[in-house]
This record gives C-alpha cells, sequence and structure tokens, in this order.
C-alpha cells in the first residue's frame, strides 16, 4: 500500500536565493494614509493562512487503477479563438518588416553537399568549406548552369530551380594560404631560407566536392502558412531563407551565431573585463505573421576574446598586472584552440598548447645549410632555444617572453613554438564560458539602447544592406520593406492591490511602495538570532534598525536571542567549515532551533558560503533563513529585505484586491492550481553538472499569490522535465513533483482537489511546444491519476518566453511602450494563439515583452480574461514593489532552481574537473539527486 507522506506543516517558509536588493519603487508618491487596526481578512481566507491550518486526510487511492501503461490521446497546439479588446488603445512600431513574395510558386531544391580532402578525410572546418564552396562557383559555375546557391556552411545547399544533374561530382583547388587556416610553418616556424618559405606559401591543397540532390521545399508552403493551414516545409521554407541572408553576412567575414551575425568593427566592442570583450551585432530571422510574411531584425550581442596581444589577454584574464603573476596552468587551458597572428610573418595559426620550459631554455632541433664543405653543402642540425633562434637566426629582438613559455602552434607530436609577445589573438574568436556576475553587469550596463537608438541600428542595417537585392531573393520575387510595421495595442489596466489596515492601492506606472503602509498579513518573529560570516557591518546596530522598520510595516519583531560574530581564525578555513562552526555556536547559544536566521555574508555575489549555508539551513536543519550583504543601511533596503523575511516565514505582503475579495473569474469558481515550471541549466560545455528542473505549485486556493516549489535534478541539458511522473520500484509509489504539489494543494485548499490547472512553462522553444503537451501533461495527469482520481482536471498550457527578438516602440514618443501593453494581431503567429505583454515599466534600455504562447486552454478563458489574468500574476511577486516583466509562477520557479542549485555547486563540482568530464557522453553520467528539502521549510516560499 501507499505511504502517506506527510505533508510539510506549512508552518515557516523557506529561504532565499542569493538577494538581488530590489530597488522599491522610484515613485514616491507616498499616499498618506491614517493608519487603523488591522482588520482580519475574511474568514474564508483566514481558514487558508498558516497558524490556523488544519492537518487534512490524503485523499484515498485506488489501487486497480493502472497509469503506468496507458495511452494518452495525442494533443496538438489550439487555434486562436479571438482577439482581446479590453484597455486604452495605443499606437506602436515593431522591429518586423514586411515581406512581400511575388514568385511564391518557385522551388527551392536541396542538395547534399560533402567536401573532403585528396585522402578522403571530412572537411570540418566551415571557413575552409566555405572557400572551397565559393571557389567552386568562380571554376564550375557553367557546369551548375550559372545557378546561384545558398550554403550553410555544413552539409547543405540549396538553389532556386533544379541543378542541371542529381549527382555532381568536381575537384577543387585552392592556394594553401587560403586553405590553411590554421597552418603552421616547417622547421617550428623557423626556417632559414626566404625562397622556401615563399615556395610554401604558394602549394596548393585539392578538394573533392560532391553534390548530391536531397528533397524540393516549395515557396508556397509559406503562402499557405500566412493564411492559416499547416504545411509540411514552412520550417524548412524558412530555414532557407535565414541560410541567404546567413550567407550574405558571411561573404562580409561576420562571425556567424545561429541566427546573429557581428562584423569585425572597434566600435561595436565593448570591454567587459577578464580579456572577454562583448560585440554588438544584428539577428535576422524571417517570421510568419497574422500579417503576412515579416523579417525580424534586432540587435544582438556575443562575447569574443579581446584581440590584441596573447600577453595583454593573459593579464586581463587572469587581474594581475605583471606576466611573472600569471599562472600558466590556468592560461594554457584557457588559451587551448584559439586562434592567433604571428606578427612577424603575418601568418595565423590555432594553439595547442605551451612549451614545457621558458623561452630561453625550450631547446628544438634547427636545420641549417653548411656551405663550407668542397664538395658543396650539407645539412647540419643545431640544438638551440627558441629565443637565441629569433634574436639571432631571425635578427627579431625579443623584449619580454625570455622567462615566459612559448605557444605551441605545432601538431601534438611536431611541436611550433612562438614566443608570445611576436603572437596576437585575431578577432571575431567568440567566448563561450560563463560569465562572472561583474562581467554580466557590465554588459548589461555598456549594452543598453533607448528605444530610439535601437530603432536607429536596425533601420539603418536594412538601407544599409539591402537584404532582398540577394541574387537569390530575387529570383523568389522577394522584396522587404525598410520601415518598421505599424501595429495598435492595448494597455491594461494595472489591478488594484490590498495591502494591511485592508487599504487599496492602485499601481502607477507598474510600481508601489510601502512608505505610510503596513503589509497585508505580518508574520510575528520571536525566535531569531543574527550571524555574521566576516561582514563589514555593525550587527547590534543592524538588528536594531530592522526592528524598527518592520514595527513600522507592521512586523513585530522581538530582540534577536542571540548575534553571533564569526571567528576571526576561521577566515582561512573552507566554506562548509566555516558553516559547522558556525552551527555549533547557534546550537550552543540558543535554547531551540530559531524559527529565522538572518545571515551576514562578506560579498553580495558569488560568496562561496552561500552554498553550504542554505543546505545546511533548509535542508539539515528545517531553518528559515535570509542572507544579506549590506553597502549602507537604509529604510528602503530593510523594507525589501523585511518583503522576503515575511514571505519566507508565511506572512503575506499585499494581494490583488480581486484575490483578497474571491472574485478572480473562472479561478474563484473552481478549485484552481497554477503551475510554474523551469528548467535550469550548468554552463556551456558543462556536461557534468545536472539540469535542475523547478515546479511551483499555487497553494491555499483560492488564493494565487502563494506557491510551494519542488525541485529535482536531471541529465544535463535536458529540457523536457523527466521528474513529474516518477513510479518508484515497487510500482505503488510516486516520488514524482506533482504528486507533492497536488497533496500541499489539497491540504492548504481545506480538503478541496484541482479541478483546473492552468500550467506556465518557461524556456522552451516552438519546436519542443508539442512535447510540452504531450509528453510533459501526459506525466502531470497520470499523476493525478495515481492518486486515485479518475476525474481529470482541465488543463490550460501556457509557453512564457522571454527570449525571443520582437521589441515594441511607442510611435510617437521616445519612451518605452507603457506597462500592460498587450498585441495580438499582425505580428503574432498566423494559427496559433500567442501574444505579446510587457507588463513591466521600462526605466533603462528598452523594454522585452513577454511572448505567450497559449498551447492548449480546455478551461476556455476568453481572450481578455486569459490577459488579464496574466497581467494580474505580474503583480503577486512577493518580493517586490513592482510588477515584473513575466507572471511571477514562472519567476519563482526560476528562483528555487537557481538556489536549490547551489546546495550542489560545492560539492564535488570543482571547476578543474571541466576539462575532462565536459567530453563525457550525457547519458553515461551518473545525476546526483538533488537534497531534499527539511520537512519545516518544505511548504514555506524560501525562494523569495
Amino acid at each position: 500500500m501507499e505511504k502517506e507522506l506527510p505533508l510539510a506543516t506549512i508552518q515557516q517558509s523557506l529561504t532565499v536565493e542569493m538577494e538581488k536588493e530590489l530597488p522599491l519603487a522610484t515613485i514616491q508618491q507616498s499616499l498618506t494614509v491614517e493608519m487603523e487596526k488591522e482588520l482580519p481578512l475574511p474568514t474564508i481566507q483566514q481558514s487558508l493562512t498558516v497558524e490556523m491550518e488544519k492537518e487534512l486526510p490524503l485523499p484515498t487511492v485506488q489501487r486497480s487503477l493502472k497509469v503506468e501503461g496507458a495511452e494518452l490521446p495525442k494533443r496538438s497546439i489550439m487555434a486562436r479563438p479571438g482577439f482581446g479588446t479590453s484597455g486604452r488603445r495605443v499606437s506602436l512600431l515593431a522591429n518586423h518588416f514586411k515581406v512581400s513574395i511575388r514568385n511564391p510558386n518557385e522551388i527551392f531544391y536541396q542538395y547534399s553537399v560533402s567536401i573532403s580532402y585528396e585522402d578522403n578525410m571530412a572537411v570540418d572546418n566551415k571557413v575552409i568549406g566555405r572557400k572551397v564552396i565559393d571557389k567552386l562557383y568562380q571554376t564550375y559555375s557553367s557546369e551548375l548552369a550559372e545557378k546561384r546557391f545558398a550554403y550553410d556552411g555544413e552539409k547543405n545547399m540549396f538553389t532556386v530551380g533544379p541543378l542541371p544533374q542529381n549527382k555532381l561530382e568536381f575537384t577543387v583547388i585552392l592556394e594553401e594560404s587560403t586553405a590553411k587556416g590554421s597552418g603552421s610553418p616547417s622547421n617550428n616556424g623557423c626556417s632559414t631560407e626566404p625562397s622556401k618559405r615563399s615556395k610554401h606559401t604558394l602549394q596548393s591543397k585539392t578538394f573533392k566536392v560532391e553534390i548530391s540532390y536531397a528533397a524540393k521545399i516549395p515557396l508556397k508552403s509559406l503562402s499557405l502558412a500566412l493564411k492559416g493551414a499547416e504545411t509540411e516545409y514552412v520550417q524548412d521554407a524558412l530555414r532557407v531563407l535565414d541560410i541567404i541572408l546567413r550567407q550574405q553576412a558571411a561573404k562580409r567575414g561576420c562571425l556567424l551565431v545561429r541566427q546573429s551575425f557581428f562584423h569585425d568593427d572597434s566600435r561595436m566592442f565593448t570591454d567587459v573585463g577578464g580579456g572577454v570583450t562583448g560585440i554588438r551585432g544584428l539577428y535576422s530571422s524571417f517570421r510568419p505573421t497574422l500579417d503576412g510574411l515579416s523579417l525580424n531584425m534586432d540587435v544582438s550581442t556575443t562575447m569574443i576574446l579581446k584581440p590584441g596581444p596573447v600577453v595583454d589577454f593573459l593579464l586581463a584574464n587572469q587581474n594581475v598586472k605583471d606576466p611573472q603573476y600569471i599562472d600558466w596552468v590556468k592560461a594554457k587551458k584557457m588559451l587551448k584552440n584559439m586562434r592567433i597572428k604571428a606578427i612577424h610573418s603575418n601568418k595565423e595559426f590555432k594553439i595547442i598548447g605551451l612549451s614545457e620550459k621558458q623561452c630561453n631554455q625550450q631547446f628544438f632541433s634547427l636545420k641549417v645549410k653548411n656551405g663550407s664543405n668542397a664538395g658543396g653543402s650539407s645539412d647540419e642540425t643545431l640544438e638551440i632555444t627558441v629565443y637565441e633562434y629569433f634574436v639571432k637566426h631571425r635578427n627579431i629582438e625579443l623584449k619580454s617572453s625570455a622567462y615566459m613559455p612559448c605557444l605551441d602552434v605545432g601538431k601534438p607530436k611536431r611541436p611550433n613554438y612562438l614566443p608570445l609577445e611576436l603572437c596576437s589573438l585575431v578577432s571575431l574568436q567568440r567566448y563561450t564560458k560563463a560569465l562572472s556576475v561583474i562581467q554580466r553587469s557590465s554588459l548589461v550596463e555598456k549594452s543598453r539602447q533607448k528605444p530610439p537608438e535601437r530603432i536607429q541600428v536596425v533601420t539603418d542595417a536594412m538601407t544599409k544592406y539591402k537584404y532582398d537585392e540577394d541574387p537569390l531573393l530575387a529570383s523568389c520575387g522577394i522584396s522587404i520593406e525598410k520601415q518598421l510595421t505599424r501595429i495598435d495595442g492595448r494597455v491594461l489596466e494595472a489591478p488594484k492591490l490590498k495591502f494591511g489596515n485592508t487599504e487599496d492601492f492602485l499601481p502607477r506606472n507598474g510600481r508601489w511602495n510601502f512608505n505610510n503602509k503596513k503589509l497585508l498579513k505580518a508574520h510575528h518573529i520571536q525566535e531569531w538570532a543574527l550571524v555574521n560570516f566576516s561582514g563589514r557591518c555593525d550587527s547590534s546596530h543592524l538588528s536594531r534598525e530592522l526592528i524598527n522598520c518592520g514595527r513600522s510595516k507592521g512586523i513585530e519583531i522581538e530582540r534577536p536571542y542571540t548575534i553571533i560574530e564569526e571567528d576571526p581564525q576561521c577566515r582561512r578555513s573552507s566554506p562548509v567549515v566555516r558553516v559547522e562552526k558556525m552551527f555549533e555556536h547557534i546550537i550552543a547559544k540558543l535554547p531551540g532551533p530559531p524559527e529565522f536566521l538572518l545571515c551576514v555574508l562578506p560579498e553580495r555575489k558569488n560568496c562561496d558560503i552561500y552554498g553550504p549555508w542554505k543546505k545546511k539551513c533548509l535542508s539539515n536543519m528545517g531553518i528559515v533563513t535570509q542572507c544579506i550583504s549590506p553597502i549602507k543601511i537604509t529604510d528602503q533596503y530593510l523594507t525589501n529585505v523585511l518583503l522576503k523575511i515575511n514571505s519566507k516565514l508565511g506572512g503575506t505582503n499585499s494581494l490583488l484586491a480581486i484575490e483578497h475579495s474571491n472574485r478572480i473569474p473562472l479561478i474563484t469558481d473552481q478549485p484552481t492550481m497554477i503551475l510554474g515550471m523551469d528548467v535550469s541549466h550548468g554552463s556551456p560545455g558543462r556536461s557534468d553538472i545536472p539540469s535542475i528542473a523547478a515546479v511551483v505549485g499555487s497553494r491555499s486556493w483560492p488564493l494565487i499569490s502563494k506557491y510551494r516549489a519542488a525541485v529535482r535534478t536531471q541529465s544535463a541539458k535536458m529540457e523536457m522535465i523527466g521528474s513529474l511522473f516518477k513510479p518508484l520500484a515497487n510500482g505503488l509509489d510516486d516520488d514524482g513533483i506533482m504528486r507533492e504539489l497536488l497533496l500541499d494543494f489539497y491540504k492548504t485548499s481545506n480538503g478541496r482537489k484541482p479541478t483546473q490547472i492552468i500550467v506556465f512553462r518557461d524556456g522552451v522553444s516552438e519546436s519542443q511546444f508539442a512535447q510540452v503537451i504531450n509528453i510533459e501533461l501526459d506525466q502531470m495527469i497520470k499523476a493525478y491519476q495515481h492518486l486515485g482520481e479518475s476525474d481529470i482536471p482541465k488543463f490550460t498550457v501556457i509557453v512564457a518566453q522571454k527570449n525571443h527578438h520582437t521589441k515594441l516602440f511607442q510611435a510617437s514618443a521616445p519612451e518605452n511602450v507603457p506597462c500592460g501593453t498587450v498585441v495580438d494581431t499582425k505580428i503574432v503567429h498566423p494559427r496559433n494563439y500567442d501574444f505579446y505583454m510587457c507588463s513591466q515599466a521600462g526605466l533603462i534600455g528598452t523594454s522585452r515583452p513577454a511572448h505567450y504562447h497559449v498551447l492548449l486552454d480546455e478551461i476556455g478563458f476568453s481572450p481578455d480574461q486569459l490577459q488579464n489574468l496574466i497581467h494580474s500574476l505580474s503583480y503577486v511577486y512577493q518580493r517586490s514593489t513592482t510588477a515584473i516583466s513575466i507572471v511571477a509562477p514562472v519567476c519563482y520557479a526560476h528562483l528555487a532552481a537557481q538556489q536549490m542549485g547551489q546546495f550542489m555547486k560545492f560539492e564535488d563540482l570543482s571547476d578543474t574537473s571541466s576539462g575532462q568530464n565536459s567530453v563525457t557522453a550525457t547519458g553515461s553520467i551518473p545525476v546526483p539527486e538533488m537534497p531534499r528539502l527539511h520537512k519545516d521549510v518544505a511548504g514555506s516560499m524560501f525562494f523569495c
């Protein structure tokens, strides 16, 4: 029989994720109100609060139900049911350019391309591949019937109409200097005869190219799709159009990164520190819309290595001022596979490593001509250092390389050494490692653009690059307008909020504050302590100010049991040891476990104590904790901290007025659960770090502001959540996420089971939508059935995307679009049900709207009801006083994944492992299990 798992007593809220101190609303129109005595919430709400919560029996489980093998019907993505009408009208522009197709009956022919060297070894270098194909066209255009083609840089080529034959073979000859982008001169770069060097440069390389017919892609499929039909070749036709634009960019010498391209223009560079440079480029993608085909153009940014001397890069990368302090082990790892140019020969090479010895001690064998013999010249071999060779034989002065290793730019068994100071990193080399917090902040700060500036960049690009003059696009009769698309949007009214003393407040410009206001339901903090891990902070002053600030917001905070300062001798211990030592002091000084710990950390960002501290508090001890690292203790700062603390401990900062009075359309009538789902992945190239799936579920229906999180690990880079339903080996128990959240909903909602479930899914692309409503939704249903239920809830499934490139602008004002702006016409999908919403107030840069895709709506919301619900869910985020850019459940899921991911960061995942483990096949790496939360905090909003 299934065990009845105890559900969290929802008594105290879990902990934080490393706090960004969210600014309170800067709009300080602080409506002064006379404070009244706090009135109790309506009785229905009281019965849902934590203190009043009763232990409810779990629903009975029918054993006869077999769900594991049950085949659920396949679902398809729903079509748009209509358009919204609520809100005031606003005239907008979007960064979409209208595309016309005059010859819609043209057919793209796809050909497979195979490029190999003379020895039949495949060419896998895209740069060489493009050069070979360019040369092929120059040499054999008549054999190709003068047909232009688009090449994707890999194995596919596309033409408008067919080539003369279905299979063609060619021999292409490239000069050595062209063919060998990373070639290396003989004799360790050390040949002494200029004549031989020039002869070497003129050598040529032969390639074999095979072109064979693969498929037809009718352009007409696009026209049909634009009329709302589901056709087979739409994505293929769009891909061909995108490849044509990419080929144009490649011919201009751009760096290509997926749909974006970047010119080698130093005016587009922005230094973010650590030897890394942000480079601004352009994103382009053809998209089918309700208004026809459009080209979506946007400003894009990627990271490259800072071009210039290798020594300068290493100094910046390791943040040292002198080469003598460079860590060469780190340098070797960082430099591997980078491309450099040797300034003495102007040749390009790829770094394979460093020399074992420094330049003035690294010997190699040099063959020189000896012309002194009477019988003619003969070769003589000298053992000579790299330093001596360049100084004496090449007459190149080396000022700083003598005591540094050399770069090895040869082959594994034929090293080729170059002194560091003669090497310069070539431009447009991508940097794919994760940025540090400081680098990320710097990039965000420096790459912001106000709406007019962004409009200017994309419209200038359209005029300058004349995309539709490409011969392939021209042969299809494709022309692209040069002006942004004009659209009508609507601005939804902000929802009223309910604060303490039953005060109503209407946010202005998506912002509000707690000046002269009290929190709606403040938690009385009695048993707590303050611990300080050597942070520069007067702990006594901090606790006094926190108590005073709490009093003004309606939170009664008793004096702390104790304030514990870390022993200075512990500072050099490992983070885990420091945490254990601190807990020894806590246990010794407190009469029992505290309900709350305020923790002062020495650094605001990336503090290595954070993970071990959170794990100890949340997983081992079951104590709510808040980490802070104050620079300046102000009322605004403390109010932000108190918002988080109150939420974690089960309090409520504010509610929607319609939520407070139980008037939410379609949700108040039927027990409704809201889910937010997200998967967080490790840094690029780290397949040894598992992905973390987090799902938050609403609790205490009819509220929609309270959530519980369930977090699990899964295989690295896996996007679909695999643990929603997880039957154990005994076939009876389910250890999945959905069971945990469903039982919690039942226990906190007066024994009501959800009859409606609204799912907000973050982080999936359009190609994965079908998997969400089939694979993931099936798992949710099976988890529900496993609890003995035969009546399946109605589901509404919505994907929330922030990672897209559509931007909205006001047509007649330079400011960002107003918060609450929604667009569901013209630039949306021609068939599917999607819309853009900008719920946040954009004060800096250009606002990015959220893109919501409604995949399934069994509940039956009207467009206005759904858009207003989503807009309202941007106002229930308990840790800030602003409307956020995406619904709160999605943000909470992201925070929960991020915070619990810290539990594992310090456990056997050292940075040095990335070199070897990252190449292991994902499937072969065992996935470590996420430590579970202690029962005392499992039901709390620890992620706030």
